[in-house]
Parts: C-alpha cells; structure tokens; sequence
C-alpha cells in the first residue's frame, strides 16, 4: 500500500535524517573508538540479561551476586564512556536514534491500517445486574463505592458475600431467569470469564468493572482499571463490541491459559498472597530443574516440543516487548496466540531481549491448541486462576460470541506500535510521488 499522506513522508524523512545523524555523530567525534564503545555497550547488553537469567535461575548467594552484577554493569558501562570522555557523544547519539525510531514508528503508524475493533450504540437496559465480589482487588467494590453508584444508575447489585464459595456461573444464569437484560460482573478475570460464558450462551451483554487485581482483560477493553467506577458509564453512554471468548478444558477464559512453569507457581498455595516471592522461590527448580510434566502442544500446524512455558490467548498478544506478551490490540480476531518458552542458557536468556526474533520463543496463532504432557494431569492456570486438568487439554476460541458494553469514552484504549521496518521507512521517506 502507497502513503498518500504528506506528513508521513516527512516523519519517514526526520527518521533516516536522525539515524544517520546519529551514526555521523559517532563517527565524527568518537572516530575509531565507535567500535569501542559499541563493544562495551553489547558487552554490557548481554551481561545484564545473563545476570537477570541467574536472578531468575537461582537462589541464596549466587542469586544475590547476580543482582549485584545487573545493578554494576550498567555503571561499568557508564564509567567506561565517561573515560574516553564520550558520555556526550553518547548521549547525543542514543537520543537520535530515539528521535530515529519515534518518527520512523509515527511514519509507520499512519501508514498502517485502521485496527481499532468496530462498535455500535448499545441499548438502553432495563434490568442490569452487575454481580460484585467485594473481596477482590483488596475490596475496591466498597472503596470506590461500586455498588452504590450502580444502583443509582437503575442497576440491580448482587454481592458475593458468605464463608463459602458461590457458583458464580449458578448465579448469573438465575439472574438471568428472573429477567436481567444485562450481565457484569467487579471482580477479577476469573469470575470475569464464568459470567461471561453465561452472557453469551444467552445472548446477553455484558459489562466489565475491573475490581480485581489484574484485570487484563479490562485493560485491552481500554476501561480505566485505576477508577473502576468509570466502567459504570457505559449504562449511561455506552458502547457494543463483539469480542471472542476461550475455552480450554471445558472452561472459559477470557484472558489466558498457561502451562508449564508458570501454572506450576500459580498453583503454590502462597502464591495468593506473596506472588513476587513466591515466583522468585520456585523459578529456579521450574526452569533449570524441569520440574513437572513434560510438554508437548499443536497450535494448527505448528509444534511446540518440550516447552518450558507456554501460554494460550484468546487473541495473541503483542509482538513489541521483551516477553514476546504485552497488550492485545483486538479481541475479535476469532484466533488463539501461543507463545512457547524454552530457555535453558543465559545466552538464550539474552536473546529474549529481541522479543518474538528470540531462540528461546516460539510463537503461533491458530483456531485450537491442544496441548499434551507426559502425566495425566497437569497443572493449568486459567486466567490465573489455579486448577488440574487431564491431557489432553483442547484449547478453542468463539469467535464474536460475546457482546461487552463499553463506555464511549475510555482512556486505555491500545493500539500495537509498529515494528521498526527500515526498508519501508527508506521507501516512505525517499518515494517522493505516489
């Protein structure tokens, strides 16, 4: 597709006139010695990542000497410039290059086609009912006074209250019964995605209140997940998307299901209340241990062998960030992402830092994931929630099954930057008709 706007000629412009600057800085001042300090600044790259693998894999003294390692490579680096009297050829050049790469991505940005989901008034409901759980997210139901400000807006509040555990999906189809023309639900993903299964087994929208912990999914819905009051808005301006909904197992997820190392930490018991801690204690017999099953999975044509970790999406994630995870621009792509971790060096540890061009990441999208072990059950967890599952465990996405209202207006909403393409750039910035 040909640029047809002016402005996006210029910025591809700015950003070949920036990346050479940057190369012309380094060249000019710091002459012979750019290769010096490229030297260091890789030199430092690649210890910092091995030194965040030991971090990682490790425990006791040798993780301690590790963090002292990431912490004094970065001020090796930094005294090393500053030696050869080039911290400001330095800087100089990183901030071009930054200048390279913002106006490169803007260029590419307007380049790219729209890839915002498309989405419709919602109607006026008569009888919604939002279902609370003032337990989650450390009680913000109460602390942002969810429940009395739905009920000002005509809606119906059940609270999740008692000692025991509530069907929340039992719950959610009575109300149903009895005449809700809307479903939400403030809690975490978890209780998220039960409601969510109800919704759209019937028909029914529903609404999103992030009052957990997390709430992924309310993030890539762009609702505002530090005043989750603001969800409220949508039963008085709100708008319909149509979103895919997961299934793994038989159960529904809005978010993810992961395997392997990660679902082994979800599954502690303290992983609830110390999650840093506990993820730090068991990583290392989870990685360089193989502890736990041994994983094999098919995501359509594409084979993941001996995966460390693997985590299935209900539509893949982004490709921009060091996990090769991140933020899902759409949610009605009718596929899974699978994203497979097999790292076992800290040069493979390094090479995470390229993201999705990574050795140690493996990544696919397709319609089902099956996914096998070399025991019968296996520990899952389902948007982050703990529970077993026997193999194999069939993976599967719903294409638009889901009607989620929105608020018109919403703060969050993400839209993926592009890769840095520098031939595409070169052809923006030097095609001067199209």
């Amino acid at each position: 597709m040909e640029p047809t706007m002016r402005g996006q000629r210029w910025l591809a412009r700015a950003s070949l006139a920036s990346a050479a600057a940057a190369v012309l800085v380094l060249g000019v001042f710091a002459g012979l010695k750019t290769f010096a300090l490229l030297g260091v600044g890789l030199a430092g790259l690649a210890i910092t990542a091995a030194a965040v693998w030991w971090i990682l894999s490790r425990r006791g003294l040798p993780r301690i000497l590790a963090a002292l390692l990431a912490l004094i490579t970065p001020i090796w680096v930094l005294v090393e410039f500053t030696q050869a009297r080039l911290t400001w050829v330095v800087l100089a050049s990183g901030g071009l290059w930054l200048l390279a790469a913002g106006t490169g991505r803007a260029a590419l940005a307007r380049h790219a086609a729209p890839d915002q989901m498309p989405e419709q008034p919602a109607a006026t409901f008569v009888h919604p009912v939002l279902i609370m759980n003032p337990r989650s997210g450390g009680g913000k139901v109460h602390r942002f006074a969810l429940d009395e400000r739905a009920g000002a807006l005509g809606a119906e509040v059940v609270l999740l209250e008692g000692p025991g555990e509530t069907d929340v999906a039992a719950l959610a189809r009575k109300c149903a019964a009895e005449g809700a023309d809307l479903l939400g639900v403030a809690g975490g993903d978890g209780t998220q995605a039960l409601v969510a299964e109800v919704a759209a087994a019937l028909d029914l929208p529903f609404l999103v209140i992030p009052a957990g912990t997390r709430n992924h999914f309310a993030l890539d819905l762009g609702l505002d997940r530090e005043d989750p009051s603001k969800a409220l808005d949508a039963l008085r301006d709100g708008v319909e998307l149509r979103v895919d909904l997961g299934r793994a197992g038989g159960r529904p997820f809005v978010n993810n299901v992961s395997f392997g190392a990660y679902a082994e930490v979800v599954q502690s018991p303290a992983y609830r209340d110390g999650k840093t801690r506990t993820t730090l204690g068991l990583l290392p017999d989870l990685l360089v241990g193989h502890r736990g099953a041994r994983l094999t999975a098919r995501a359509g044509e594409h084979d993941f062998t001996d995966p460390q970790a693997l985590l299935v999406s209900n539509n893949p994630y982004g490709t921009n960030d060091v996990a090769g995870l991140g933020r899902r621009t759409r949610l009605d792509g009718g596929t899974l992402g699978c994203v497979g971790v097999h790292v076992t060096s800290a040069a493979q540890a390094a090479g995470l830092l390229r993201g999705a061009q990574s050795a140690g990441l493996t990544r696919a999208a397709a319609a089902s994931v099956v996914v096998d072990a070399d025991q019968e059950e296996i520990p899952v967890g389902i948007d982050g929630e703990a529970v077993r599952l026997r193999v194999p465990v069939h993976c599967e996405v719903r294409p638009g099954v889901l009607r989620v209202v929105v608020p018109r207006l919403r703060p969050g909403t993400y839209r993926e930057r592009p890769r840095l393409d520098w031939r595409l750039i070169s052809r923006l910035g030097l095609t001067s008709r199209h």
